[in-house]
């Protein structure tokens, strides 16, 4: 049996002249919860849909168990699928939406009953056998949605934007009842969404995507703290990214001034990006900094305000609890660790 329970190798897929993928490479564990991310039009959907048996690729493999899983046809596969819009049966109730592949599978009245009531409560609708999927909130839906794919007890479950319709509360309750579902079916889930909270607080590995490529795959801390290119760090939270030149190994010149950071194997003199999360900056007085500059906006966000700074050309977007007026002259001192330097890309500031 293959160590992984899901392996994807040489991925590519053509809608007529464009690629849709090209080249993907991915293993996907046992009870692993994986997200892919990314904008519209990354391939994210499409590589669920071939993982599904709802599209061919046009070149590479894809094994399950070790076995070729493409000459499979998808109601063969211990795969199912919940999507966006949940294609419940509106002439059903909820009971019989449920129990609809089941039945089909000609398994016992008992037994059917059996499962049902069990799925129910995992999904917190016990009770609900008898009602009308209309009378069901949007939650509601995607949770007899869930219901019915689970029911059948499959090895892999993907969810294609499951939450996209939801409003923003009950979205964030939704993320946590997912994840603790999962924990407790023992199942994989293959989450596919653009949403970038929600792959980092469900996540256990989150798979970047961008036109039809990998950019990094890693556990949410990993993508967060270690983006490996300027277009992750920019997706995966609000980062600054400008222009430097490595100096050599620990030190990194940019804005004109030279600051120790934690990143080797560069060449020296060598053009980098850098990145620093908003977060991560200190403001102090202007005097004590290398970085300084005025305050040209400040937002109220909730738990910190977003201030930013502009300087020398350059404006910084910082992250602080603290609140600082309009035209003030501030400085910022950032640490040698929270400086991250990666390999030029386009997108930073010159």
């Amino acid at each position: 049996m293959s160590e992984h329970l899901i392996e994807l190798k040489g991925i590519t897929k053509k809608f007529d002249t464009t690629d849709a993928l090209n080249d993907i490479n991915l293993y996907i564990d046992r009870n692993e919860f994986l997200t892919l991310l990314g904008p519209s039009g990354c391939g994210k959907s499409t590589l669920l849909r071939i993982i599904a048996g709802f599209e061919d690729p046009t070149g590479g493999t894809v094994t399950f168990e070790g076995s070729d899983l493409l000459c499979i046809p998808p109601h063969k596969r211990k795969i199912n699928t919940v999507f966006q819009k949940y294609a419940l049966f509106s002439h059903m109730n909820v009971y019989e939406n449920i129990a609809f592949g089941l039945k089909i599978k000609k398994v016992s009245k008992d037994k059917i009953t059996e499962k049902v009531k069990k799925v129910l409560k995992l999904v917190n609708l016990s009770g609900f056998e008898n009602r009308s999927v209309d009378s069901l909130s949007g939650g509601q839906q995607q949770r007899i949605a869930i219901a019915r794919a689970i029911v059948n007890e499959p090895s892999v479950l993907l969810l294609d934007e499951p939450l996209a319709a939801l409003d923003l509360k009950l979205r964030k309750d939704m993320q946590l009842e997912l994840k603790n579902m999962q924990r407790e079916l023992g199942i994989t889930f293959i989450y596919v969404t653009h949403d970038q909270e929600e792959a980092l607080s469900m996540s256990d590995t989150v798979v970047v995507m961008k036109e039809g490529t990998i950019q990094q795959i890693g556990t949410p801390t990993d993508i967060y703290n270690e983006p490996k290119n300027a277009y992750v760090a920019d997706f995966i939270g609000e980062s600054n990214i400008i222009s430097g030149v490595m100096k050599k190994d620990c030190l990194v010149n940019f804005c004109g001034e030279d600051f120790e950071c934690v990143d080797k194997g560069f060449d020296e003199n060598e053009p980098v990006d850098v990145v620093i999360r908003p977060e991560d900056f200190y403001i102090v007085d202007g005097k004590n900094a290398k970085i300084t500059g005025t305050v040209e906006s400040v937002t109220f966000k909730g738990v910190h305000y977003e201030i930013i700074i502009e300087g020398d050309g350059v404006k910084w977007m910082v992250h602080d609890t603290a609140f600082f007026p309009v035209g003030q002259e501030v400085g910022l001192i950032i640490k040698p660790f929270d400086i991250h330097i990666m390999k030029k890309s386009e997108g930073a500031v010159q």
